[in-house]
């Protein structure tokens, strides 16, 4: 396989993984689910829900020790996935 060949391959590869990782959607949540957020395989975060038990207790360290706790998740579970993604990638050639 010639040089430009390999180099199409990879950019093929590129683009195909950067949908993929544009499609990607995680959720996760904290605190038996009264936290829940979703987020996007670029970390751009979508939704985050809340109980509603949550904003009336008035513990707003708790509310944020739970949203931080739902977002750190969410985070790891897209880095695992991309690690995934990116261990199962062969390029031709090498």
């Amino acid at each position: 396989m010639d040089m430009r060949s390999m180099m199409k391959q990879a950019q093929k590869m590129q683009e195909k993984l950067q949908r993929e990782i544009a499609e990607l959607k995680v959720e996760a949540s904290s605190g038996g689910g009264m936290v829940k957020v979703e987020m996007a395989g670029n970390h751009q975060l979508l939704a985050v829900t809340i109980a509603p038990e949550v904003l009336s207790g008035g513990d707003h360290e708790m509310l944020e020790d739970l949203v931080r706790a739902a977002v750190n998740e969410a985070v790891r579970k897209i880095e695992e996935s991309l690690a995934d993604k990116m261990s199962g990638l062969r390029i031709p050639g090498f």
